[in-house]
């Protein structure tokens, strides 16, 4: 018997807007697609980052450590639960969608071969406002990377 395996898709997350970039990576989940992002801590966030982090910061001070809400200071995490947001996670078609999405920081090992696609929609190159990295919004907000 053989067995297939889906192909990967990879979407390289390097100065892209995170939104937009979310956008279709849900849309293509949803399709049936196996995505894996790469390079998660370097997709970029629109506003001004004094605003934003501020706005992080009171949200991280809402729930308990043994109720939710659950809140995510790796930059990988963030990016993942922001596709998440974007899927209709309470029904069985968007957690399948959600099982088939990988996101990584940096690029790992079985995945510097493969070839990388880019959300041309997303380009950060568009944006006429201030923007930052999620790296470094998930440092303000209380990431250490040693861990």
């Amino acid at each position: 018997m053989e067995t297939t395996t889906k192909p990967v898709t990879v979407v390289n997350a390097d100065r892209l807007i995170l939104g937009r970039m979310a956008t279709t990576v849900a849309k293509r989940l949803l399709k049936g697609e196996e995505i894996a992002v790469v390079n998660a801590e370097k997709a970029v966030i629109s506003g001004r980052k004094g605003n934003k982090v501020t706005e992080a910061k009171e949200f991280l001070g809402v729930g308990g450590v043994n109720r939710g809400p659950y809140h995510y200071r790796r930059p990988d995490m963030v990016v993942r639960k922001t596709i998440k947001g974007m899927l209709p996670f309470k029904k069985p078609k968007g957690k399948d969608a959600y099982r088939r999405l990988k996101v990584f920081i940096g690029v790992p090992e079985d995945l510097k071969t493969v070839k990388m696609e880019t959300v041309a929609d997303a380009d950060s190159k568009k944006l006429k406002c201030s923007y930052f990295s999620v790296g470094q919004f998930s440092k303000e907000i209380g990431w250490n990377q040693g861990e």
